[in-house]
């Protein structure tokens, strides 16, 4: 649907067709995700994080121990998850409550 040159979307939230360029700026603010560690502190991608416990991995048959330091984490989009590699576990997710800013 096109309209002097301007394209519309169908919002399905709220029934109505919007223009292209609303539906984009709607779309950008819905998607802010907010990650805090075990202390509160603001979490984002990059940031370097230790561990606060113990961690026992399923299907790698290691601990994690305490004070072990992760660097260069990823968000997930999920805010109690967070994407981690570690030199013996590929794949490594963890939760926020068990880790710690540096």
């Amino acid at each position: 649907m096109s309209a002097a040159g301007e394209d519309f979307v169908y919002d399905e939230a709220t029934g109505e067709w919007i223009s292209a360029a609303d539906a984009a700026a709607k779309a950008s603010a819905v998607t802010v995700v907010e990650v805090r560690d075990s202390v509160g502190n603001r979490l984002a991608d990059g940031d370097a994080v230790t561990l606060i416990k113990d961690l026992k991995v399923k299907g790698a048959g290691q601990t994690l121990k305490r004070g072990t330091v992760i660097r260069s984490i990823r968000l997930t989009g999920d805010e109690q998850e967070i994407d981690c590699r570690h030199e013996a576990i590929k794949g490594l997710v963890l939760r926020a409550e068990f880790v710690k800013k540096l």
